[in-house]
Formats: C-alpha cells, structure tokens, sequence
C-alpha cells in the first residue's frame, strides 16, 4: 500500500541519508561490530550531514527542520541498516535532544547544543537502574545537596545506550528523599567530572554496535548550573517526553523488520528446494502473503501516529500501542525470516540471523510490553 505521510522534501532527505550509509556505515558495519560501537569519526560525519541536529535551533547550528517526519525517516533509514545504528544515534538526535531544547536554559543550550549538532558531544540518558527497570518512579540514585552549592549525585544506572561514549548524560536522580515520581530530578553529568565512571561495555545477545554500559556516580559534584528542567519535575518531563522515545523505537523497529522480511522474500524467489524456488510453495507463499500484509497494516497505524506527532497530537496511550504491537510484530517476521532461511537463518553471516538477535530487546526498551499494556489498560479504566 502507498504510504502518503512524506512529501517530496522528506524523500529527498531519504535519497541523502541513503546516500550517506552507503558511504559512510555499510562497508564498516563488521568494524563496528567487532569494536562494539560507533567510531567517533562517524558521529562527526553524521553531523557534518545535518542529521544530529534536526530539532536543534538554528542559532546553535541545528536545522530546526519543525517536522517530526524528518526524524522518522532517518529512524527508517537507519535501522534498515541494523537496529544498534538506529538505537545509538536516535538516543542522541531523537531521545536527548528534546531535553535539551524544550527543557535547557539559553547558557546550557549555548554550551551543549553547537557540539551536539556536529557530533563532537555524544550524549545519553540515564534512567534505567539495576533493581528498577521499567519502574522509573522507584529509582534509587541520589542527589543531595552539595556544601559549595548544587548536588552530590551517588548511585548507578545500567543498559545505558552511547553508555561508553557520552560526554554528556542526562541523569535522572531522587533530590527530595521519602517520595516516588514527585522527588526526581534531571541533571547533565559531563565525563569529566570526578566521580563519575563507566563499567565494561555490556555483552548483550545482538545490538554488538551499540555500546552499552553501566554508568556510576560516587560522590560526583553536579553544579546548579547542570540543572535541566525544574527541581523535583523530572518525572513529568520524563513522562512528557516518552511518547517520542517509544513512537521513535516504533518506527525503528518496524523498517528493520519490513527491510529483512524484503530480503526475505527475495531469497525465497531464488532458493531452490525439490525443483522449485521455496516461495512457490503454498506454505511460505501463504506465511510471506501473511507477514507482508501483517506489516503494511501496522505500517499504517505507525504512520498514523507519526503523522499525529508532528502536529503535537499524539498521546502517550497511543505511543505506547505503537510500541508494544510492532514489537511484537517485528519479533514475530522475523524469526519467521530465519525460519524461512533455514540452517543459514542460523547462521551469523547472515543479516537475518544477526536482525533476529538484534531484535529481541525491543518488547522490553523503551518500556517493558507489559509496562505498555498495564498504561492501556489503565486508559480504559481497569
């Protein structure tokens, strides 16, 4: 089915980021592996570009492009590459920047932002913690007040995507003690500030790009200056800002998964079994029929809810839809990819046996599916 949410100038920002991976990322995608995570010099490379900068202002260097259809084409574009490429920059382009933006004051986006849009300031967010996880009111990192003023930040957060190479983290701590979500707050932690550190980069099941870390902070000094947004309002902005993150891992998930079940079905065209290409037998040609149509459908609420988010419609229910059902989607075609690669979908040299690990985690980023369905529910009143 034709997809009718991009104009002319998004498909030619498409033709640009097509033409930018090809360059720039797939003859390298075996190095990022290996090295488990982005060099910088692609960061610089991307910013040189535009793409870090899309809902940065312009008078910071960034595009200000007001169109959230921008972001959901690169987020395409990228995660037909692999997931770990869409993962590591849109937590940086997608996730950070509308910290930054909305939230920042002129001195702190005058400090940050004009690195952020070239890639020189890799950024993060760190709320996820190891005896909390999905339950982000619960968190356990601690800012206290600091004798000079500002905060003294102690505690750990893990699975922290760009964990190993940020310079800048967005931290979210509990400054008022006794409370849940009303007693948090959101502080930028630059690397260099003593005290804080990074384990080793986590040996995940798939995403090895990504470099995913634990980050901890002992006794490390935040100034009041590193404040962002408002003392104790750090869970509604996080709440606020949600929506985006989960449509954004939506999109993702959804053309990593539509990009593999293509190759898919062009390996069933040219595979041979008994005499004949595998796809022409009723069985796949019924799963193919079946997956293809699974996907467009789910193709136009995704795109539905994009075309919402841009015009600063889309609710946090509705994202969270998105995200829980294309999860589920993308884990079912793909493992019905490998299925249908046989012993080579097993096989790592293949991009459907690396997509089908690669895809695994996300029924539990960007909040756990259950998190999704328990916020549904709730929403119809149980």
């Amino acid at each position: 089915m034709e997809r009718t949410i991009y104009g002319s100038d998004h498909e030619a920002f498409r033709d640009s980021v097509q033409e930018f991976l090809r360059r720039e990322v797939v003859p390298h995608v075996n190095d990022h592996a290996a090295a488990k995570g982005l060099p910088r010099d692609l960061w610089l490379a991307a910013g040189q570009q535009g793409f870090l900068g899309l809902e940065i202002p312009e008078e910071h260097g960034g595009s200000d492009a007001g169109d959230y259809r921008f972001n959901a084409v690169l987020l395409e574009e990228l995660a037909k590459v692999n997931l770990a490429l869409a993962s590591s920059l849109s937590i940086h382009f997608d996730v950070v920047a509308p910290y930054l933006v909305t939230l920042a004051t002129e001195q702190q986006r005058a400090a940050w932002l004009p690195r952020f849009v070239t890639g020189e300031l890799i950024t993060a967010i760190g709320m996820t913690e190891p005896s909390t996880g999905s339950d982000l009111a619960a968190l356990r990192t601690t800012a206290e007040p600091h004798p000079d003023g500002g905060w003294t930040l102690n505690g750990s957060k893990i699975f922290i995507t760009n964990g190993g190479s940020a310079d800048l983290v967005v931290v979210a701590a509990r400054t008022t003690p006794g409370t849940r979500g009303r007693g948090i707050s959101l502080l930028a932690v630059e690397a260099s500030m003593p005290g804080f550190s990074r384990g080793l980069t986590l040996d995940k099941v798939g995403q090895p790009e990504a470099d995913t870390s634990e980050l901890f902070f002992e006794d490390v000094h935040v100034p009041e200056s590193h404040l962002i947004g408002t003392v104790d309002g750090g869970f509604g902005q996080m709440m606020g800002f949600l929506p985006q993150e989960r449509i954004g891992s939506a999109i993702a998930n959804l053309a990593q998964a539509r990009q593999i079940l293509d190759e898919t079905i062009d390996y069933a065209r040219e595979r041979q079994a008994f005499g004949q290409a595998i796809g022409s037998f009723q069985h796949n040609k019924f799963l193919i029929a079946d997956l293809v149509t699974r996907v467009e459908v789910t193709q136009a609420y995704v795109d539905h809810c994009v075309a919402a988010h841009a015009e600063g419609r889309l609710t946090a229910v509705d994202a969270a839809k998105a995200k829980w059902w294309v999860a589920e989607v993308q884990n079912q075609v793909i493992d019905h990819c490998v299925q249908l690669h046989g012993g080579y979908g097993y096989m790592n040299e293949y991009r459907v046996a690396r997509a089908w690990k690669d895809a695994r985690v996300s029924k539990i980023w960007a909040g756990s599916n259950e998190i999704m369905k328990e916020l549904i529910g709730r929403d119809v009143g149980l």
